[in-house]
């Protein structure tokens, strides 16, 4: 690949569409230039599931200049668990990869309509289920910024992609954290949406913890992808009021003075805080305040029992896992040719432990956590209320080990206990529903470092703009992992 479009791909998906409109630079030489990308940097960080070369250059062929889409010619990837056309949809399941897609989901088809061009889809642990991408079937995704860490998880393999200059934006959805757990891991800008403002269509209806979003290096494209995205669908049970104005109109405002409030501890015990995560947040509320926010004391105290928080979070996520091999594991399995229901060998250890335990529950197990959790949701939205944001560390150690969440466990289901003291901060939007943003305001001792602001419900633009501010500042749109600083040869 030449050098120059090695720098290309670097800026921002924005700007990239902008060259291509004003002709500039064609679609085609961009998909060219990230498949061979992908070739050159894929093998050391396996983010992608499959790559489409023929599909890529198809759709952008038809691209030209004076399209003025919002992502006309952009080169993106579909984490894959959402379906693309004529792609298998793997879910990160070993028993899948014959069950291709006959359609494209929603925000596939949102994101073609914008104008993107889908190179692929990107790599998840089996069913979504860690905050690591380490599906025992596969090689573990790899962080760009030190390839013997994760690049966190489920929306692991867009995070890769993105931190190792592959793709200026890649999808992804978050139901625990999943796509602002990998952007703090590898240094990206994260958002998690309100609940309902991404259709989860036309598979269902809504999603008490899921929501799609983006992974970017810059608050902008993190904002255009929002614009894109957002929205109901017909059909939808329930979605967020539209907000007034497009979120990339909102950042040309500016921010007013927000009242902030601060939550260090998890409420967890036995969960310690890493010192790079103190840090950062600290140094953080510094900066803020001398842009003339107010920072509250004394902190917040997580408002109800950590651990019952925690294992509500755990059935809410059985309850919602289990549907995925109950319905796309079958369907892969007889398409792979097998027959009967599903068995151990089908699945990962922790896949199955959650499908035993999903399968033990019944309807009135899943009502009554359900009723619990918006209990529980209400008292800590209430909590939180007085605050315009609530900023907490990104996540409570810096990216860890491969290995070291997964390994070494004769109780698959530990497993998320041992999650936890790594994701701790993460499960509060998706429970609550309200939005949330993972920023890259650090790098210690060589690896990213995030900072999270919790918002009001419905407050994506006040995220997105304390996010815009705060890149001014501290310029993270300019650090590059080390694989994506590296001059192609």
């Amino acid at each position: 690949m030449p050098t120059d479009h090695h720098a290309l791909l670097q800026r921002p998906a924005g700007e990239l569409a902008a060259l291509v409109s004003a002709g500039e630079i064609s679609a085609t030489e961009l998909a060219t230039a990230v498949l061979e990308r992908i070739a050159a940097v894929d093998p050391r960080i396996n983010a992608f599931t499959d790559v489409d070369e023929q599909g890529a250059l198809q759709a952008a062929a038809a691209i030209h200049a004076g399209d003025d889409r919002p992502l006309a010619g952009v080169p993106i990837a579909v984490k894959n668990n959402r379906a693309v056309l004529g792609l298998p949809v793997r879910s990160g399941g070993r028993i899948t990869d014959k069950l291709v897609a006959p359609y494209d989901h929603h925000t596939t088809a949102r994101l073609r309509r914008a104008g993107a061009v889908i190179v692929g889809t990107t790599a998840l642990p089996e069913w979504g289920l860690l905050p690591t991408t380490e599906p025992l079937h596969r090689e573990p995704t790899r962080n760009p910024w030190d390839l013997e860490r994760t690049a966190g998880g489920s929306s692991g393999g867009a995070a890769a992609a993105v931190a190792a200059g592959v793709l200026p934006l890649a999808h992804g959805n978050d139901g625990g954290g999943s796509i602002r757990i990998p952007a703090a891991c590898t240094g990206l800008v994260g958002l998690k949406p309100q609940r309902g403002r991404v259709s989860q269509g036309p598979e269902t209806g809504e999603n008490y913890l899921v929501v799609d979003g983006a992974l970017t290096r810059t608050v902008a494209d993190t904002a255009l992808a929002l614009d894109v995205l957002a929205g109901p669908e017909l059909g939808d049970a329930t979605w967020a009021p539209p907000h007034t104005e497009t979120y990339r109109d909102a950042l040309t405002r500016d921010l007013r003075p927000l009242r902030i409030g601060v939550l260090a501890d998890p409420g967890l015990q036995g969960v310690e805080v890493s010192a790079a995560s103190l840090t950062a947040l600290g140094e953080v509320l510094e900066l803020l305040q001398t842009l003339g926010h107010e920072v509250v004391e004394p902190q917040l105290a997580f408002p109800v029992d950590g651990r019952a928080f925690s294992d509500l979070m755990v059935d809410l996520f059985t309850d919602m896992a289990s549907t995925q091999p109950r319905i796309l594991g079958a369907a892969g399995k007889a398409m792979a040719g097998g027959q009967g229901p599903m068995e151990e060998a089908d699945l990962d250890p922790l896949a199955w432990a959650v499908a035993q335990r999903a399968a033990a529950r019944n309807a009135t197990d899943a009502w009554q956590t359900k009723f619990m959790a918006d209990g529980l949701a209400r008292i800590v939205v209430g909590a939180f209320s007085p605050y315009d944001v609530v900023l907490t560390p990104a996540l409570v150690t810096p990216p860890v080990t491969i290995g070291t969440i997964t390994a070494g466990l004769d109780d698959p289901l530990e497993v998320f206990r041992r999650a936890e003291e790594f994701m701790a901060f993460s499960p509060v939007a998706n429970i609550t529903g309200l939005p949330a943003i993972s920023m890259p305001t650090h790098v210690i001792d060589g690896l990213p470092i995030g900072v999270q602001a919790v918002g009001r419900a419905c407050e994506e633009h006040v995220l997105l703009q304390l996010a815009a501010q705060l890149e001014r500042e501290l310029h993270w749109e300019d650090r590059r992992s080390p694989i994506a600083s590296e001059i192609p040869r």
